[in-house]
């Protein structure tokens, strides 16, 4: 498992400064409205290659906190920023080294425990096969990024392991702190309530809800504080182009399928661009769909419930311009459809599939990172 952790995070980190150095001339000419060199140049194109699009957020509320006039950056959670500018001071205001490396660090629990998961219920050859997928996920640079995935995905995995051997303070705790890190950690709390119903000591395990509730009381406290308005990070989304559904899920879903269907809304003056852009993620998302029912009914419905509800909350407030926006990248941190992609593996054809197709998304994906493109 370490191997496939040491093997596979190199050669992305090789092939984004490969794409970088090779592909310079087709870098984006428009970088420079969303790059901050202040933030995002540290050490030299070895690092900083991982700091791009959200990056400059994360990096900027590490350093200074939420000082955005429109509140703009209340949408990104603070627990990452928070250890990012904690580390980030220790090695001497290294911010985007301390990004790298507090996200190549959860990265790694995180594979521990998923390998860990996996082994319990689908061997060691089913534990390999699922590592594997997550390693060469399409998605799996956010994994080194100045990103918040790596950090969340840890959490989520802890929070099930800790819950499913009844630790529940811990397991509350841990889930407090993954919605301190993304609003997917909602989806956490009916999961584990599932788990709690179903526990020996329930009242016990059902009281423990007040704890993640209590700790992301928290962050509208200070956004309050700091910035006059608690409710900045839900404000926020509609300065991303997020609109908050009134049908919920099935807005976002109904807004996807007629995207992908007839290529709009044109989102720029490339409506085949569009319209691969809208596809694709209409694709992950039925992929997301077919692995999140194989894991219900393989794992049982908590895993099931968790993957729904990690859809469920991007669906309900789709982008105005692109519907599905960053639906690939979502995925990465569902653990659960992992597990199913492993026992989907476990014939020859399909494993080599799945690789192969990974491999080259991934690739393609990488490269679009390094040069300033848009990535999920």
């Amino acid at each position: 498992m370490l191997g496939i952790w040491l093997w596979s995070r190199a050669a992305i980190w090789a092939a984004a400064l490969f794409s970088l150095f090779t592909f310079q001339p087709n870098r984006n000419p428009l970088a420079y409205r969303w790059d901050d060199p202040k933030l995002t140049h540290d050490l030299g194109a070895f690092t900083d290659v991982w700091a791009r699009w959200d990056s400059v957020w994360f990096l900027r509320i590490a350093e200074h906190g939420y000082r955005s006039p429109s509140h703009a950056d209340a949408a990104f959670y603070p627990l990452y920023p928070l250890v990012v500018g904690g580390l980030g001071r220790v090695l001497a205001d290294h911010f985007v080294l301390a990004g790298l490396l507090v996200s190549l660090a959860a990265s790694l629990g995180a594979f521990l425990l998923l390998h860990k998961l996996a082994d319990e219920r689908l061997g060691a050859d089913g534990a390999r096969r699922a590592v594997l997928y997550l390693a060469v996920f399409p998605m799996s640079l956010f994994l080194i990024a100045v990103y918040s995935e790596s950090l969340f995905l840890l959490l989520a995995l802890s929070a099930f392991v800790l819950a499913e051997r009844g630790r529940w303070l811990p397991a509350w705790a841990t889930t407090g702190l993954a919605l301190l890190t993304r609003i997917v950690g909602l989806a956490l709390i009916p999961a584990l309530l599932l788990m709690a119903w179903r526990s020996p000591d329930r009242r016990r395990a059902l009281a423990g809800i007040v704890i993640p509730a209590g700790m992301f009381s928290l962050y509208p406290a200070y956004l309050a504080w700091k910035t006059g308005d608690g409710w900045a990070f839900k404000d926020s989304q509609q300065l991303w182009n997020r609109h908050f559904s009134h049908a919920g899920p099935l807005g976002g879903l109904w807004d996807g399928l007629r995207s992908g269907w007839t290529a709009v809304p044109l989102a720029d003056s490339d409506p085949i661009r569009t319209a691969v852009v809208n596809l694709s993620a209409l694709a992950f998302l039925a992929l997301f769909v077919y692995l999140s029912v194989i894991a219900w009914r393989r794992f049982g419905a908590v895993y099931g419930v968790f993957c729904f509800g990690s859809l469920a909350i991007p669906l309900s407030a789709p982008s105005s311009k692109w519907p599905l926006l960053s639906m690939p990248r979502f995925g990465l941190v569902l653990f659960p459809i992992f597990l199913a992609l492993a026992v989907v593996g476990g014939r020859p054809r399909a494993h080599t599939a799945i690789l192969a197709v990974s491999g080259i998304l991934l690739g393609v994906a990488v490269s679009q990172w390094a040069l300033w493109q848009w990535v999920a």
